[in-house]
């Protein structure tokens, strides 16, 4: 498929701002949702191509709004789990076709919504502090789903939920482990040639947007109920992840 047309911008557009909507105010754990949107669209390697590196640029626009606000003891485990974590995902990418990479976003996307589901309703409670054995655990997942995905902010989540963390805290973990991840991975797909000319040159046109959601996720962080945000956020992975595990099956 052609990117360089109106028709790939116009679907691109709405899904970069979320994903700086999502990353910028509300974590990592939903932004996952905008490269699955792609996926729907576009072969799974291009929609992942297109997006790390505009992740990647709204985690970096981030940072200073969260700049030392996290809580190193959490993020260094996580990050020392990802680093192998990452290494199986490349793994795994290099030896899967695409359909493969579909049934699992999908997977991962209906996964998710059924445990903050269970969560909704009681059958799952996070509130006990987990050592650090279970943070490599977490961080091993993060680091293969964030490679074949882009989608390891739910494994952070259940880990991080457990360390009693502030908002602003667990906001501004998220923020810097989710850019350490990015950019080691970044280096796999491009050595892999996730990465083309034409992913790159679409993120070109895309920076604004990455951008204006970035700031609007910032200022969303004080204003915007997270109910509702996430609650339009898990109704559309439910329908994403429905139709890219039709499309891997059929």
């Amino acid at each position: 498929m052609e990117l360089l047309t109106w028709s790939v911008f116009a679907m691109a557009v709405p899904a970069v701002i979320f994903a700086g909507i999502s990353k910028g105010g509300f974590g990592s754990g939903v932004a996952f949702a905008s490269a699955s949107i792609l996926a729907l669209v576009l072969e799974p390697a291009v929609a992942m191509g297109l997006m790390l590196p505009l992740l990647m640029l709204i985690d970096v626009a981030s940072l200073p709004a969260y700049w030392r606000k996290w809580d190193w003891s959490v993020a260094r485990v996580l990050l020392a789990g990802a680093v192998p974590g990452t290494f199986i995902g490349a793994l795994f990418w290099a030896s899967a076709d695409a359909d493969m990479i579909r049934l699992i976003i999908g997977a991962v996307a209906l996964l998710f919504v059924t445990w903050q589901a269970a969560q909704a309703l009681g059958l799952i409670r996070l509130g006990a502090r987990f050592g650090a054995r279970t943070g490599l655990v977490a961080g091993g997942v993060l680091g293969f789903t964030s490679f074949v995905s882009h989608a390891g902010g739910p494994a952070a989540a259940v880990y991080m939920l457990g360390q009693g963390l502030s908002k602003t805290a667990y906001q501004s973990t998220t923020v810097l482990v989710f850019w350490a991840v990015n950019l080691f991975k970044s280096g796999f797909y491009a050595g892999m040639g996730i990465f083309t000319r034409e992913t790159l040159l679409l993120d070109l046109a895309l920076i604004p947007f990455a951008l204006l959601g970035t700031w609007l996720g910032i200022k969303a962080h004080r204003m915007v109920p997270e109910k509702l945000f996430f609650s339009i956020t898990y109704t559309a992975l439910t329908i994403t992840g429905t139709k890219l595990i039709w499309d891997a099956l059929t």
